[in-house]
C-alpha cells in the first residue's frame, strides 16, 4: 500500500516551523508494511493545495493531509477540499458540541470563527479531534482515500494513531508478514559499508532491503523484510543479522534500535555501575541526553558544568598549574575533571569534555572543534582528542555522542 502525504502550511515553507507530522505518520505506517512513496509541503493557496491532493490521488492509495484547518482566512483547506469532493458545507452538530466544551474546560469564550470549526462539507466522513477543535475529515473517491488531519503535531499522532489509522489498516489491511531489524553501528564511515557490503546487499532475497541510516558518530544499519510467510522472512531477517553481526564485529554498538545513551544506560545496569559527567565545552549536555530516559536515576549521580576555571580546580580539584601550564582544552585537565567528578559525587564511571566549540577560542594548536575527553571507570582512566567539524551546536551535539559511545566501549573493554 502506498502513501503520499501533503504537509499544508506557509510556515512550513519560510523555514518558520519544521514538519514533524511526517516523520511521525511514516513511523506509524511502516508496521502494517506500507510506504510513503512521497511528501510534498504546499502553501496556503487552493490551486496548490487542489494539486497536491489530485497528484496524491493519481500516483498513491492514500492521501494523508495536515495543516490548514484552523478558523482562520488563511486556513482554506477544508474549502479546497469541498471543491475537490462536492457536496455543500453543513454544520456538524457533534463537532460543535465538542468545540465547545473544549472552550468551556480551557475558560475561554467562542466566537463566530471558532465555531466555524464545526462547518465541514457534507461528503465527507468526520472523525473528532480528541485533542483540539478542528475535526478529522475522511473523503472517498474511485478507491482512493483522502484524509485531512490538523496540522499541531501531537493532535495529529493521537488522532491518526488513535483514529485513522485502525480505520485504514480495516480498510485496507496490511502485509501478512513483516519484519524489521537494526544494527546501531560506529568506527566505520557510510561509504566504507557501502562499498564493502554491496555484493553481499545484492546477494540479499527480494523480500529484503537494507537502508543506512547516518547519524552523527554511528550509522543505524535497518533490515526491512516483506512477504506472505512470517517464518521465511523472520529466518531471513536473522541470518542476515548474523552475518553482519560476525563481519562487524565490535564495531556493532547495539543489535536494536538504540540512540547511544539508551546504550551507555543499558551497559551501566548490566554492571551494577552509576554515573556522572564533568562537562565545559558540551554545558551539561551529555547529561541531558541521559535524563530524557524514564528510569535514568537507578544509574545517574549527577553532573558538573565546570565551565570556568574555578569550577575545574574548586569542585572537582583539577590542579592549577596545569590549567596554567596545558590550558583547559588538554588530556591531563580532561582526567582530572573526570577522576574529579567521580569523587565529588561518589559515582562508580564518568565522562569528563573539555574543548573549543567556537566560534572563538580557538588557537594555531587547537582549533575549533578540538575537544578533549576522559573517561574513567573503577579500572582506569582514559583521555583522547577529537576533532569535530561544524558549528558551535554540530560540535556540542557530535562531542556529545561521542563521548557516550566512547563510554560504552570502554565499559566492554573492562
Amino acid at each position: 500500500m502506498e502513501v503520499a502525504i501533503v504537509v499544508i502550511g506557509d510556515e512550513l515553507l519560510i523555514g518558520q516551523v519544521v514538519d514533524t507530522n511526517s516523520g511521525d505518520i511514516a513511523r506509524m505506517i511502516a508496521p502494517a508494511g506500507w510506504t510513503v512513496k512521497y511528501v510534498e509541503s504546499v502553501h496556503d493557496d487552493s490551486s496548490a493545495i487542489k494539486g497536491a491532493v489530485e497528484r496524491g490521488m493519481e500516483s498513491a492509495d492514500i492521501v494523508l493531509m495536515t495543516g490548514g484547518l484552523g478558523p482562520t482566512k488563511d486556513d482554506i483547506t477544508k474549502e479546497t477540499l469541498r471543491e475537490i469532493f462536492g457536496g455543500g458545507m453543513v454544520l456538524d452538530s457533534g463537532v460543535l458540541e465538542h468545540v465547545r466544551s473544549v472552550f468551556q474546560r480551557r475558560g475561554l469564550n467562542m466566537n463566530a470563527l471558532t465555531e466555524s470549526q464545526a462547518m465541514v462539507p457534507d461528503s465527507c466522513t468526520v472523525i473528532r479531534n480528541e485533542l483540539g477543535t478542528a475535526p478529522v475529515m475522511w473523503f472517498e473517491k474511485e478507491g482512493k482515500v483522502v484524509v485531512a488531519m490538523p496540522g499541531v503535531p501531537f493532535e495529529t499522532r493521537h488522532a491518526f494513531r488513535n483514529e485513522v489509522l485502525p480505520r485504514l489498516l480495516s480498510r485496507f489491511g496490511q502485509r501478512s508478514a513483516i519484519g524489521h531489524r537494526t544494527l546501531v553501528v560506529t568506527d566505520i564511515t557510510e561509504s566504507d559499508l557501502a562499498e564493502n557490503l554491496e555484493q553481499w546487499e545484492s546477494s540479499l532475497p527480494e523480500h529484503l532491503h537494507l537502508a543506512y541510516l547516518p547519524q552523527a558518530g554511528y550509522i543505524r544499519l535497518r533490515l526491512d523484510g516483506i512477504g506472505d510467510d512470517s517464518l521465511m522472512v523472520d529466518r531471513d531477517l536473522d541470518n542476515a543479522v548474523s552475518w553482519l553481526q560476525d563481519w562487524l564485529g565490535d564495531k556493532v554498538l547495539a543489535t536494536a534500535d538504540l540512540t547511544p545513551e539508551q546504550v551507555l544506560a543499558d551497559e551501566l545496569r548490566r554492571r551494577g555501575l552509576t554515573f556522572a559527567t564533568a562537562e565545559s565545552c558540551t554545558g551539561g549536555n551529555v547529561v541531558h541526553r541521559l535524563t530524557l530516559l524514564p528510569g535514568i536515576s537507578d544509574v545517574l549521580c549527577g553532573s558538573v558544568v565546570s565551565y570556568s576555571n574555578e569550577v575545574k580546580h574548586n569542585v572537582l580539584g583539577v590542579d592549577n598549574e596545569t590549567l596554567s601550564r596545558l590550558g583547559a582544552v588538554s588530556e591531563p585537565v580532561a582526567r582530572m575533571m573526570a577522576e574529579g567528578v567521580r569523587k565529588a559525587l561518589g559515582a562508580g564511571c564518568a565522562i569528563s569534555t573539555s574543548g573549543i566549540a567556537g566560534p572563538g577560542g580557538a588557537t594555531p594548536d587547537k582549533p575549533v572543534g578540538t575537544v578533549c575527553m576522559a573517561f574513567s571507570t573503577p579500572q582506569a582512566t582514559r583521555s583522547a582528542t577529537f576533532r569535530f567539524p561544524g558549528d558551535r551546536q554540530r560540535v556540542i551535539d557530535r562531542a556529545s555522542t561521542v563521548a557516550l559511545i566512547e563510554m560504552v566501549k570502554l565499559l566492554r573493554q573492562s
